[in-house]
C-alpha cells in the first residue's frame, strides 16, 4: 500500500502546510474563546425585555435581575402551526402526580397545545393577511402559551403576570423562542385601580392562582393557598393611546370585569381600531369575585362591543 502509513516515519512540525495548520487552528480557537467570553460579560441584543415606557407607572420586568428558575422543564408545543417552546412552573405533586405534560415528556412527546395559543395563532393569521400588525395583550399570562404563539408570528406582546414561578417561566421562553424584541413582560395583575392587592397563589397549581381566595381553590380545595400582596395597575395606563392593539386576551379566574374596566380607554376606540377581543367567562369564577356574565356583557355593550359569541368557556367580542 504506497500511501499506508508508515511507522517509523519521522513527524516534520515545520513543513509551511503543518505551520499554515497551527496558525489557522490557533485564530479559530483564540476567537471563539472571544466570543464566549464577551457574550458572558455583556448583554445578548436579541433577548431585550426593557421597554422604555416615561409616561407609565410601572417598567417591563427584568428577566436579567431576576434570579433563575430550577429546575426547567421546556419543550416544543405540539399541533401549532407556528412552533414554539415554553417552560413550565408547575409541576404538580411529585413523584405521585406529576404535570401531564412532565408525562408527556418522559415518553417523548411534545407538550399538549393549549386551544388558547391555537386560537392566537388562527387570529392573528387572519389579521396579518389583511395586512394588519399590531400589538397582542396577554392579561393573566401564565407561563406565556399566548404570548410566545404570537411573538413566534412576529407580533409585540404585552404580557402581565403577577405570579414569580410564572415570570420566570416567561423568561426562559423569551430566550428559547429568540423574542426578545418583541415581548414586554410585566410584574403585575391588572385591574380597575393603581395600588396593591391580595392575591392567592395557589401551590401545585399556580395557572388556578386568582384574586379571590374562592376562586382560586374552586377546582381544587386540597392545594395549599398562599396570600400575598402584588401590584394592581390598570390597563390604560400602561398602553399608550398611539399604539394598535389588534386582540387583546383575559384569563385572570374571575377578575376580569376588573381588568376591562381598567382598559375603559383602549376598548372605546371606534370600530376598526379597537382590539379584538378574548376573556373567560366562568360564571362560578365571576361569582367569586361579585360579578356576572352580564354585568361584563352590559358594559362591554356601552363601550360598542355588539358582538359577543361564546366560544368554549371563553367569549369573543368585537364591534
Amino acid at each position: 500500500m504506497a500511501n499506508a502509513w508508515k511507522k517509523h516515519q519521522s513527524i516534520k512540525l515545520t513543513t509551511p502546510k503543518t505551520l499554515f495548520l497551527l496558525f489557522t487552528t490557533s485564530i479559530i480557537i483564540l476567537t471563539f474563546f472571544y466570543h464566549c467570553s464577551h457574550t458572558t460579560t455583556s448583554s445578548n441584543p436579541t433577548f431585550k425585555t426593557q421597554l422604555n415606557l416615561p409616561n407609565s407607572l410601572i417598567q417591563p420586568f427584568n428577566c436579567y435581575n431576576s434570579p433563575q428558575s430550577h429546575p426547567i422543564i421546556a419543550n416544543q408545543v405540539e399541533g401549532v402551526k407556528y412552533p414554539f417552546i415554553y417552560s413550565l412552573s408547575d409541576f404538580g405533586s411529585l413523584p405521585d402526580k406529576p404535570h401531564k405534560n412532565i408525562v408527556r415528556i418522559l415518553k417523548g412527546k411534545m407538550f399538549r397545545r393549549p386551544d388558547i395559543s391555537a386560537t392566537v395563532q388562527e387570529l392573528l393569521e387572519k389579521m396579518k393577511g389583511e395586512g394588519k400588525m399590531g400589538i397582542f395583550v396577554d392579561v393573566g399570562a401564565n407561563v406565556g402559551m399566548a404570548t410566545f404563539a404570537a411573538a413566534v408570528m412576529g407580533f409585540r406582546v404585552f404580557a402581565f403576570e403577577p405570579v414569580f414561578e410564572n415570570l420566570q417561566s416567561i423568561c426562559n421562553g423569551i430566550f428559547f423562542n429568540r423574542v426578545g424584541d418583541l415581548v414586554h413582560v410585566f410584574e403585575a395583575a391588572t385591574s380597575d385601580r393603581i395600588g396593591n392587592i391580595t392575591f392567592h397563589k395557589l401551590v401545585g397549581r399556580l395557572d388556578n392562582s386568582a384574586v379571590s381566595a374562592t376562586g382560586a381553590k374552586m377546582a381544587f380545595k386540597s392545594n395549599e393557598e398562599v396570600e400575598l400582596q402584588v401590584r394592581s395597575i390598570p390597563l390604560d395606563h400602561v398602553i399608550s393611546e398611539t399604539e394598535r392593539v389588534l386582540l387583546m386576551k383575559v384569563d385572570v379566574q374571575g377578575w376580569e370585569y376588573h381588568v376591562l374596566k381598567g382598559a375603559k380607554k383602549l376598548l372605546s376606540r371606534k370600530k376598526g381600531e379597537a382590539p379584538y377581543l378574548i376573556y373567560e367567562e366562568d360564571e362560578r369564577l365571576l361569582q367569586a369575585s361579585n360579578t356576572s356574565s352580564k354585568e361584563i356583557r352590559r358594559y362591554l355593550h356601552g363601550l360598542g362591543y355588539t358582538q359577543c359569541v361564546r366560544q368554549g368557556t371563553d367569549a369573543h367580542c368585537t364591534k
